[in-house]
């Protein structure tokens, strides 16, 4: 599930965790400890079953060591995570916590009352309140309210670069979108394509949907459309971002065959490493992705940037779009949730931050920072974490923000848009009539 030393798995493995949504399967059996949760003295906690587990179940080995009550982690394979999830929180077996992504992916739960809401225990306890970065802890969220606890790394999207290129070039990373148009104008004319972009997928170019807007309109807009006003996608924002996608392919930005380009084989991270290509939007675990396939390239002529401004925008600079990290959350019908809430206090401690460090991963911790010298790559870690503090706004990738039945037609319409197959408008109005 790993590439090199920081995580690529998540990125990869919520889309099937996401496809995997779509279809039910008969209940869970046995998992649960019955009535909502616990039985006796115990709390079943469900995880995504991948190779970052023993660090959680290392948690879970501290605090049983002191607690009455004791926590079982159930780690869940990661294709059948959300699947059985579903089907065990519609049971008497529902888990007492439970691994997840925030925000859409825990609406339905808290829309059925099966979620504690935690704004209370999060703002009366400093510990909490003051443990994470606030724009982690409130990304994972829903209308306001704190549903989960961060308890995995951070993944933001970064826009990395090849240095020797741009140095090749006598380019800046850009920071405004005059740079960024400079830029695509300089390579095209070197031959070398602007972009990398793996439109195969679907995901790599939702990427740019997401900065986009929030460049152009500020996170308000898509934050409408997530807690549930599809009369959002009218913003003239959404327009703009789509328009200017539109701009960014007819000009060349992503090259001529960027639809049978895919990011799972390595064929855009190859673009960068060979030169063909000068940037790549991409998650943090890029950096992973080089380390493994060109460790020399990685090491040396990898370069990593925020998204540029955009002229006429109101978005802040500073604002980041992708995956905050992880988090628990907490039954509504479990008999111990003070004891959950003990055992979701462990997330902060420095103890955990640095097993987490350990393992490759960025925490969001507040305390983190220092502890990053010790990471497998201190600059890229360091920059990446305080990319994260300081962010105003951490935007949630949007499909996993939103509902499956929004997710999917979103995809689906942004890769047609990408493709050439509808227009900037009628990408609009299908996303306005998405029910």
């Amino acid at each position: 599930m790993r590439s090199g030393i920081f995580s690529q798995g998540t990125r990869t493995t919520r889309w099937a965790a996401t496809a995997a949504a779509m279809a039910m399967t008969g209940l869970l059996a046995g998992c649960g400890s019955g009535d909502g949760g616990s039985d006796g003295g115990t709390l079943t906690a469900y995880v995504y079953g991948d190779d970052a587990v023993k660090v959680q179940q290392a948690a879970v080995d501290s605090f049983n060591k002191t607690s009455d009550v004791k926590i079982k982690l159930v780690p869940v394979p990661g294709t059948d995570y959300v699947n059985k999830l579903r089907s065990a929180m519609g049971s008497p077996n529902a888990p007492d916590i439970f691994y997840n992504w925030g925000a859409g992916s825990i609406k339905p739960y808290v829309d059925a009352g099966q979620v504690a809401d935690l704004t209370s225990a999060v703002n009366d306890d400093a510990t909490l309140k003051d443990g994470f970065i606030p724009s982690i802890m409130t990304a994972g969220g829903l209308d306001g309210k704190i549903y989960g606890v961060p308890m995995r790394g951070m993944q933001p999207v970064m826009l990395f670069y090849n240095k020797s290129l741009f140095a090749q070039h006598k380019l800046e990373p850009p920071t405004t979108w005059e740079d960024l148009q400079k830029a695509i104008t300089t390579f095209k004319d070197a031959g070398i394509t602007p972009f990398a972009l793996g439109g195969a997928e679907k995901w790599p170019e939702l990427m740019w949907m997401e900065y986009l807007l929030d460049r152009i309109g500020g996170p308000e807009v898509f934050r409408k459309i997530q807690d549930g006003d599809t009369d959002g996608w009218g913003d003239p924002a959404v327009l703009r971002t789509a328009q200017t996608v539109k701009e960014l392919i007819d000009d060349g930005a992503f090259g001529k065959n960027f639809n049978s380009v895919d990011y799972a084989s390595g064929a855009a991270p190859t673009l960068l490493s060979k030169g063909k290509a000068a940037m790549h939007l991409m998650g943090s675990w890029e950096y992973s992705t080089q380390l493994g396939k060109a460790p020399e390239f990685a090491e040396k002529d990898l370069g990593w940037t925020t998204f540029p401004t955009v002229a006429g925008g109101v978005g802040d600079a500073a604002n980041i779009v992708g995956n905050p990290t992880n988090y628990w959350s907490v039954n509504s019908r479990t008999k111990h949730k003070d004891v959950a809430i003990k055992f979701l206090k462990t997330m902060a401690s420095e103890t955990y931050a640095q097993a987490l460090v350990d393992n490759g991963d960025v925490p969001t911790t507040s305390n983190a920072a220092s502890m990053l010298t010790g990471s497998p790559n201190p600059q890229f870690a360091t920059d990446q974490y305080q990319m994260v503090e300081k962010a105003p706004s951490f935007t949630l990738s949007w499909d996993q923000a939103l509902e499956s039945q929004y997710a999917t037609p979103l995809l689906t319409e942004i890769s047609k848009l990408f493709a050439g197959k509808t227009s900037p408008e009628q990408f609009v109005e299908a996303m306005k009539a998405a029910k």
